[in-house]
């Protein structure tokens, strides 16, 4: 049986036993994406190898994630390692020629809410009978067709170029600030 915590306000917070139940991007996803728009920026400017303390310095992430991090997108071909002196990391792809959905495939794993709404990963749901009647099935499935939609259409390019909306969504209120809030108030989200 599986044991339940307490979370914020003392809601019931159940255990993420896979990855389908996550809809979030994670700490490390968000390492990846700030270091990628470090070396994006410097690869709009005189492609020069970065050292992996310019990166956490710059990106404000912590060195000792970064190291596996870099080594996974390096692998992957987005970016390259020099050795040496004057060596680090820099990007090898044109940052519009890196899709977002494929970065959080990359690190996060599989992006759809539901193993069954994988085009990539498709498992049937352990609990399903019937696919084509499932209720759960079709609401997720309008959501998450229109996140995908919007998610594929993205690249690191669009992440460089629109500091403004990125600095809007970082900045917006969290659900436990909003539910901080004094009776009457109104936020924005």
């Amino acid at each position: 049986m599986q044991s339940f915590a307490t979370g914020p306000s003392n809601f019931l917070v159940a255990p993420r036993p896979s990855p389908w139940l996550s809809a979030m991007i994670t700490q490390k996803m968000k390492y990846a994406l700030k270091a990628l728009m470090v070396l994006a920026e410097e690869h709009s400017g005189e492609q020069r190898a970065l050292r992996i303390e310019d990166i956490a310095a710059r990106s404000e992430t912590p060195k000792r994630f970064l190291e596996h991090i870099l080594l996974d997108i390096r692998n992957a071909g987005y970016i390259a390692s020099i050795r040496g002196r004057s060596g680090g990391y820099l990007l090898i792809k044109e940052p519009a020629q890196i899709p977002l959905s494929d970065l959080l495939r990359m690190i996060d794993g599989p992006i759809a809410p539901l193993p069954c709404l994988s085009r990539r990963s498709y498992q049937r749901c352990d609990d399903c009978t019937d696919e084509t009647s499932c209720r759960i099935r079709k609401v997720f499935a309008e959501i998450f067709w229109s996140y995908l939609l919007l998610i594929e259409s993205l690249t690191l390019a669009d992440l460089v170029r629109t500091p403004a909306a990125s600095e809007q969504i970082l900045a917006a209120p969290t659900l436990g600030a909003a539910q901080k809030q004094e009776p009457g108030q109104t936020g924005r989200a």
